[in-house]
Formats: structure tokens, C-alpha cells, sequence
């Protein structure tokens, strides 16, 4: 069952019933820096880190001898003209992306950090020959599973033949929706998805929701829009669909694989606008199963949710104008279309578990064809992602991850930097000349909520029922989908923990939980250049605490600032305190639908509005605090720059990243996060002390009049 959580940071194929319905939910917004994490009923307590556990030297990927690396700016550009470029642009223009990657940054060198240090403990666990049963044995032989490339050519489509036979089996549309109610165990699609998630305006408990669903391209404007660049895609995407379904005997696949394409198109043209789907007052519809049984009877909504595990009395329809055209569409497309959709994306969602041929046509498509990317990772870091992810066994790994590479006393500087961040938001709430003091006190009482989690959970999850199988693939995968669909299931009769955590102690992530009002640094981004205790005070703050500052910015943005400080969704704002704030996020999200970083395709300033906010508001909030945490005093200079010079410089520097053009149209089209460079040049140029730490002025491309300039936060 799906389980409401946060924002995964880099793409693997989900088992559904773990694919977050907590963004869906309006759940998590991270940083993306970019599924979820549940917590069984006995998870041990978490062992703090001693300063007696033996340590290695930890590798770090620290900028320069203080934090920054001035060797890649680039003086030709003046910081005025393109802040990001100045930063950067040596290395810009001279790395090359390897062919295994669609974008490379700051952030995916931690990432792969991270995973070698996952490699490493595997490894050495494997070398003790840990017993059976064991966290040990269970995370090394699933590894060991995904690597065993012989065995699992030899298989070929064997493991998933019996869902395969039960899709060819389907009769009606009672067998048609209990095949949707399987899809997240059988990790293929379907136009209606339920899910369990936190309820927004009684955060003590969760609820069944309902969604839309069943597209194979990214987001709807692949199907709808007819310019060269997609037209091109759905006719690449329709070969693609035949190809697959040769592996399944499919008869006369290119003609089935059309009628797929048409069913998905019209799928993607009553999915909402993506703008729409983030709107929290728009998505929160609490229906009456009855009642929605009234509304749609052509659906068999009981054998639909029977299948999925649960019949839940109510149900929060997200998306209520949607469900409708979707019944229509179930009721009036021939079965045997449906079941060769069906037999696409079971075996397009899990070709990473299949033979060798199977995989690789699937990513010729998905990940040649739409993201760009001409080779596959190497497949050990493929298994790493597998086996430490959140549906994964993360959790087994992240326990000793912290133990070996997190100190106590970088928790404790986190920690110290989260409260200076307090001190500058409130001071800022404070000096604001657009809210009212009524307003202002609902705004202390939240900022005063915030619950900082830091590093790694309070406790661990419990494995002890998942069977892991040293020859089984796809048997593993199959097991941990069943334990984290049940995990998902049991959680509707008990209450919420505000303490959790949905995310692995080594992701490389932050992320804002609005219905706990809860902000989560996992130790994985706790990490040079992020954070670097033995780094310049200014670029921690420029770096670390602009990344806290967003996370806070996102229970103060267009949408989390509908749910106050208990996450309970509701409007504290006067009515003319809203009004003033709504005028300033629309001039914000005007600036960002004028970046065109694709020649055609912008910037969707609406959709990506939340996080902007986010990264402004951060961004002005870590300034404000590292000016607190200096007392008074003006910093020494450092190689001939001022602490503030150093500051944007390390912000400058933390979003450095290049990106494939296709996967840079995909963000454009489905991720809530504007580009790295507008994430950077267009949070600077709308804070003054940025122009007059370089002297900006009216002669510079990024120049804005300070009438134009929108401060929120």
C-alpha cells in the first residue's frame, strides 16, 4: 500500500505499495535535492554514536581549504551577470557528464559517497559469513540476488510468469479492478490508485486516499503536447510498448502497442494540471466510501479495494473531477486492451529484476531515449540503490552507516545551526511590515512547532519477517513490497508518530513534513560541502543552513503555510495578511515563468512556486542568522573575500550541476524544483545584501530594481 512520505532524490524502480503517497498527499517537500519509509510496530531504539567506536577516515568531498573552491569560478563573468556561472563556471565547461548519468553535481558526488560506504559495509559484512536470519546475511544476500547476472538471464521472464498469466486471465472489469487493487505488489499501473496517508486536518491518524495514475511517459504534457520533441517520444514510446510485449507473446504487438498509447493519452487528458494536484485546498475531499460508490457505480469499488488489502469507510479523494472520466474510460475500453496495458508495466516496472534483454530495452526507452542517459549505471550501484533504499533494507544499512560515519558532535552543530535559524526566522516574522500581529502570533506558535530531525531516527525498523533469498530476485523484491504493503495497512487503526521518519539515515535528501511540522537532515547530506565542521563558518551557513532555511521556508510557503503548527490544515492568516502574501508569491512565480532554460520550454513558475519560496526564504534566513551567530563582529577576509563574499559563494556553489537536455525537459514537465541555476540566480537577485556583498548594479544582466524585488520571509 502506498504510505505517504517524502521525496525520493534519485529514481529506482518502486514497489507501489511504498510509493509515497505522502507527496502526493501534499506530504513532504524536500529540497531535491527528491518510496517511503514506514515503521513497524517494534523498531529497536537507535544506539547513539560513542567516541569509543573505532572510525575510519572518512573520505570528503570538501571544496578548497575553507569550504569554497575558488579554482572553479569563472572572473570572466561578473557576479551580477550570472551569480551560478561565476561560481561555477570553470566546471562547467570543463566536466564531462559520464555516459551512465543524466545529470552530476554537488549533490550526486555525496550520493556516491554514500553508496561506496554502503558498498564497503556490505562487503565487509559478507567477509564475517553472518548467520542466517541476520540483518547481515539478509542485506549481502540481497545484493548478492541483483548481481547474480547468470541466474537471472537464465530465468528470463519465469519470475514474474504467474502475474503475468493472472493479467491474460482477466474477464470483466471486477477482474480488471482487482488487478488495479494489485498493482503496487505487482508494480504495474493503473488509472485509479489508493494509497495511505496522513489526514491533513487530523494529523493524529492516517487515511485511505484515492489518486490518478496509469501514465508510462513522466507527465501528461508527453501525451498532450504536439511539438517535435514529444511527438517524437510517444512514436519512439510505441515501438517500445511493441518490443516489450513480444517478451509476453503479446499477438500483433505494434497494433496493441497503438492502442496502448491511445488509452494512456486519454488517461494523461483527465489527469489535472500539475499546478492543480499541489493545491492542498484543491486535493483534500474526504468522501463516504458509500457515497462515492453513489457517484460512480459503473466501478466496482469494493473488489477494486478488496484486492488492495482494505475496505476503509472513507476515503480522501484527491483529484474528485478526475475519477469520473477514468470510471468512463475502465468502462467503455475493451478488456483486451486493458490487459495488454496491464502486461506492458508489469513487465516495464520490474525489467530491473528480469533478464538482461528485458532490462535493457527498457531502459533504451525510459532512460536513452526520455531522460538521455546513454548507458546504464554500473550495476553494483544499481544493486546499492536497491537494497538501500527505503523499500528496500534501508534501514538494516543506515544503523550502521551512522555508527561508522555520522559523529555525535556533528548532530550536535546541526542542531545548533537549526536553533540559530529559529532566532533569524522569527526576527524576520517580526520585522515584517505586510503581516498583522495577529497573524504574527499564529506565525511564532509554528515556527516555535518546528521539530528538527537530524541525522538518524529515534528507532530502527524491525526486518525480522522479511525473507531474503540469496537466489530469488524477484522473490526478495516480491517480499519486501508484501512486508511494507502490510506495515502501510495495519497503520489505519493506529495513530501517528510525529517522531518518524520516511526517509534512510544515508539518503541524500532533506525534506519538510507539513502534518508533523517536521524538518529532516539525514545524515547522508550531513556532509562536506553541505556541512563541514572544520569548514568556514560562512560557508556552513551559506550551504547547510540555506538547505535548513528552505526546509523551515516550506511550512511558510503558498502551501504549507495552510496548516499551522500542530500540521493541522487550516487557515491562520487574516484575510488581508493572506492577500498581501499571495501578491508577493505571484510576483515570484511571474519572475520564474519568464526563465526559459530549454529554447520553448519554461520554467513553471506556479508549479515550482512552493520551492522557490523555499529557496528565497532560506537563502535570507541563513544570511540573517550567520549575521546572528557573528555578534556584532565583522569577520576576517579570507583569500581577499568578506564573510559574505563566502557565504554566496558557498551557496552559489552547492546547487553546481549539469544536466542532459531530455532530463532537464522532464524536470521542467514533472519536478516542483526549478533548474539549479535559477535556483541560485534567481534567490540571489532578489536579496539585497547579495548586491552589496559584489557590488551589483543596474549595468548587470541580474540587476532588479529594488521596488522589484520580492521578499516574503
Amino acid at each position: 500500500m502506498r504510505l505517504i512520505g517524502p521525496r525520493a532524490i534519485h529514481a529506482i524502480h518502486l514497489s507501489a505499495k511504498v510509493l509515497l503517497l505522502a507527496l502526493l498527499a501534499a506530504g513532504c517537500e524536500g529540497v531535491r535535492l527528491t518510496g517511503s519509509d514506514v515503521a513497524p510496530a517494534a523498531r529497536p531504539a537507535a544506539t547513539p554514536n560513542t567516541q569509543a567506536q573505532a572510525r575510519p577516515q572518512l573520505r570528503s568531498v570538501r571544496f578548497g581549504d575553507w569550504g569554497v573552491d575558488l579554482s572553479q569560478r569563472d572572473l570572466s563573468v561578473a557576479p551580477g551577470d550570472d551569480f551560478f556561472r561565476h561560481v561555477n563556471g570553470r566546471w562547467l565547461d570543463s566536466y564531462e557528464l559520464p555516459p551512465d548519468r543524466t545529470s552530476f553535481g554537488t549533490l550526486t558526488a555525496l550520493f556516491e559517497l554514500s553508496q561506496e560506504r554502503v558498498q564497503a559495509l556490505i562487503e565487509e559484512s559478507a567477509a564475517t559469513k553472518p548467520a542466517a536470519g541476520s540483518v547481515e546475511q539478509k542485506v549481502g544476500d540481497y545484493y548478492a540476488s541483483y548481481l547474480d547476472t547468470g541466474r537471472i538471464d537464465a530465468l528470463g521472464i519465469a519470475p514474474v510468469a504467474d502475474w503475468l498469466a493472472a493479467v491474460a486471465a482477466i474477464n470483466s472489469i471486477t477482474d480488471l479492478a482487482r488487478a488495479f487493487g494489485r498493482a503496487d505488489i505487482e508494480a504495474t499501473a493503473a488509472p485509479i490508485r489508493v494509497g495511505i496517508e496522513i489526514d491533513r486536518m487530523d494529523p493524529t491518524r492516517f487515511i485511505a486516499g484515492i489518486d490518478h495514475g496509469g501514465l508510462g511517459l513522466p507527465e501528461r504534457d508527453y501525451y498532450l503536447e504536439d511539438t517535435e520533441r514529444f511527438t517524437g517520444i510517444r512514436e519512439q514510446y510505441r515501438e517500445h510498448i511493441a518490443r516489450m510485449l513480444v517478451f509476453a507473446e503479446v499477438p500483433d504487438a505494434a497494433f496493441v502497442a497503438g492502442r496502448i498509447l491511445d488509452l494512456e493519452t486519454r488517461i494523461a487528458a483527465a489527469h489535472w494540471p500539475r499546478g492543480d494536484r499541489r493545491n492542498r485546498d484543491l486535493t483534500y475531499n474526504l468522501r463516504a466510501l458509500t457515497d462515492i460508490e453513489k457517484d460512480h457505480p459503473d466501478f466496482p469499488w469494493r473488489d477494486y479495494l478488496s484486492a488492495a488489502g482494505f475496505i476503509p469507510e472513507e476515503l480522501n479523494v484527491r483529484v474528485p473531477s478526475a475519477i469520473a472520466p477514468l470510471v468512463e474510460i475502465v468502462r467503455t475500453t475493451p478488456i483486451e486492451v486493458w490487459r495488454a496495458y496491464l502486461a506492458y508495466h508489469l513487465l516495464s516496472n520490474n525489467a530491473p529484476y528480469l533478464a538482461a534483454e528485458i532490462d535493457e530495452e527498457n531502459f533504451s526507452f525510459h532512460g536513452r531515449v526520455v531522460y538521455g542517459q546513454p548507458e546504464q549505471r554500473e550495476r553494483w550501484r544499481r544493486a546499492i540503490s536497491l537494497v538501500s533504499a527505503s523499500n528496500g533494507l534501508g534501514d538494516a544499512i543506515g544503523q550502521v552507516y551512522v555508527a561508522r560515519y555520522f559523529p555525535e558532535t556533528s548532530k550536535t552543530r546541526v542542531l545548533e545551526l537549526v536553533e540559530y535559524l529559529r532566532e533569524a526566522l522569527r526576527a524576520r516574522i517580526e520585522a515584517l511590515d505586510w503581516m498583522s500581529g495577529q497573524t504574527k502570533l499564529e506565525a511564532y506558535r509554528k515556527l516555535e512547532g518546528f521539530l528538527p530531525n537530524i541525522g538518524y531516527p529515534d528507532r530502527w525498523r524491525d526486518y525480522s519477517a522479511v525473507r531474503i533469498d540469496r537466489a530469488d530476485l524477484m522473490g526478495n523484491v516480491r517480499r519486501l513490497r508484501v512486508y511494507y504493503e502490510q506495515d502501510a495497512i495495519r497503520r489505519l487503526g493506529e495513530p501517528t508518530d510525529r517522531t518518524e521518519w520516511f526517509s534512510t539515515a544515508q539518503m541524500v535528501n532533506a525534506f519538510y513534513t507539513p502534518q508533523f511540522n517536521a524538518i529532516t537532515f539525514p545524515a547522508g547530506i550531513l556532509e562536506a560541502p553541505f556541512f563541514d565542521p572544520e569548514a568556514d563558518p560562512a560557508v556552513n551557513f551559506g550551504a547547510i543552513g540555506a538547505v535548513i532555511g528552505h526546509e523551515m521556508g516550506h511550512g511558510f510557503d503558498d502551501q504549507g503555510s495552510k496548516a499551522d503548527e500542530r500540521g493541522v490544515q487550516r487557515n491562520w492568516w487574516q484575510p488581508q495578511d493572506r492577500i498581501r502574501f499571495e501578491a508577493r508569491a505571484a510576483r515570484l512565480a511571474a519572475q520564474y515563468s519568464a526563465y526559459e532554460p530549454v529554447p520553448g520550454t519554461f520554467v513553471d513558475g506556479t508549479f515550482t512556486l512552493g520551492e522557490n519560496i523555499g529557496d528565497l526564504g532560506g537563502l535570507a534566513m541563513a544570511y540573517h542568522a550567520y549575521r546572528l551567530s557573528l555578534g556584532g563582529r565583522e569577520p576576517p577576509l579570507r583569500d581577499g573575500l568578506t564573510g559574505d563574499q563566502r557565504f554566496f559563494l558557498a551557496f552559489g556553489q552547492l546547487w553546481r550541476a549539469v544536466i542532459r537536455e531530455e532530463t532537464l525537459v522532464a524536470r521542467l514537465k514533472s519536478d516542483s524544483h526549478a533548474p539549479n541555476e535559477y535556483r541560485v540566480n534567481g534567490a540571489v537577485r532578489n536579496f539585497d545584501p547579495w548586491y552589496e556583498a559584489f557590488d551589483v548594479g543596474p549595468d548587470h544582466a541580474l540587476y532588479l530594481p529594488p521596488g522589484e524585488r520580492v521578499r516574503i520571509w
